[in-house]
């Protein structure tokens, strides 16, 4: 995506892009959320995925890896995140060895307790795809 394409389109690559690394996302944030805040699900998709996520200026691993590293340095309550993020890194080619490093990495800025609670989250990551 160029960075001065305009943003009438930005639902559509967010919607691309979020089935592609985190397919049906939308569905679920909806199904669980719509009766509180309607529309939250689109405008997920919409911002996050379409005016974020899909700039084009860093592929997506790269860019799951540098979330997964702030989440991580945010501490334990970003696990439903992390888990998320780390499932969708891995299903763009990031291997089990580069998530973990890359947690190991952030105990410089969010400390031990943070890196141990996210590679805990990326433990029942992996293990969810070995069960699969």
């Amino acid at each position: 995506m160029s960075l001065d394409a305009p943003q009438t389109d930005s639902y559509e690559r967010g919607k691309a892009l979020s089935e592609q690394v985190n397919p049906g996302m939308e569905d679920a944030l909806r199904a669980r959320y719509d009766a509180l805040v309607p529309g939250l699900a689109h405008t997920v998709v919409d911002v996050a995925y379409g005016q974020f996520y899909a700039r084009g200026t860093v592929d997506e691993k790269t860019r799951l890896l540098a979330t997964i590293a702030a989440l991580t340095a945010m501490g334990g309550q970003t696990k439903p995140q992390l888990k998320v993020n780390i499932a969708s890194a891995r299903a763009v080619g990031a291997s089990r060895e580069e998530i973990s490093e890359i947690i190991f990495q952030m105990t410089l800025y969010g400390g031990f307790p943070a890196m141990i609670n996210a590679l805990n989250a990326a433990l029942e990551v992996f293990e969810a795809e070995e069960s699969a």
